[in-house]
């Protein structure tokens, strides 16, 4: 068995060293492009480390794209893995296609836009202040794109539930995961820059101060800028595969 022939680590850094051996084994072929990781519990005993060393490790190779974690199955070793990217460890794969990124964008131009339109119309002032506070738990968790990424997602919730549509909102609702694994996607792969954050505060302000024209252009700018992004990020991730 694969996990039997990994060494047992007792060094002062054991999370890079269970991450560097998990490397290896992406890298010789042990653990092939779409395989099943073993559990937490069977690493635990294959490296004779604690739990949260293994849980720091794998999300380390999470936040680079390299694993991808199923809720209620385990963790995976992403299908597009290319494992010469694992050199290039500064940029983190991004499992959005450009055609998900489209279809995405276009909802929100169709749904989303609309929800703004009716918000600046519609808002109530708990609604406004359930904004506000989406938009703070974004600002707080800038350095964590897990808690980022949930916190723009409830953001962008409650601008269709200021709309005072509730099918927009269901709609909004019932895809959550799709619009959460978007996100979470840009935030991680692209990061979470100023431009992002100051784009969020802009369209706030924006519905707080009934001006829907500003918060359509604001986030249709964003969304466009993100467009850009994803093409840079493209190219460069296949620059680098073909130089490694």
């Amino acid at each position: 068995m694969v996990a039997m022939s990994l060494k047992s680590i007792q060094k002062h850094n054991v999370v890079n060293a269970v991450y560097d051996q998990i490397k290896e084994k992406l890298l010789d072929g042990s653990w092939p492009p779409g395989s099943k990781l073993p559990s937490e519990a069977e690493l635990t005993t294959t490296f004779n480390v604690s739990r949260v060393s293994i849980r720091s490790a794998v999300q380390r190779l999470r936040d680079l794209g390299v694993v991808v974690t199923q809720q209620g199955k385990g963790s995976f070793v992403a299908r597009q893995l290319n494992p010469q990217s694992l050199f290039n460890e500064q940029q983190p794969i991004m499992h959005l296609s450009r055609e998900e990124f489209h279809d995405m964008m276009v909802f929100r131009q169709t749904v989303e836009f609309k929800c703004m339109e009716l918000a600046v119309l519609n808002a109530t002032p708990e609604d406004i202040c359930a904004l506000e506070q989406a938009l703070n738990r974004m600002l707080v968790n800038k350095d964590d794109y897990k808690k980022y990424s949930q916190a723009d997602f409830e953001f962008h919730l409650a601008i269709a539930k200021a709309s005072q549509n509730k099918v927009f909102f269901n709609v909004m609702n019932s895809i959550k995961n799709t619009y959460y694994y978007y996100l979470e996607e840009l935030n991680r792969a692209l990061g979470i820059t100023l431009e992002s954050v100051e784009a969020h505060i802009k369209v706030f302000m924006a519905i707080k101060n009934r001006d829907s024209s500003t918060a359509m252009a604001v986030l249709n700018e964003a969304m466009g800028e993100n467009v850009t992004a994803i093409e840079k990020y493209k190219q460069a991730r296949a620059d680098a595969d073909e130089t490694g």
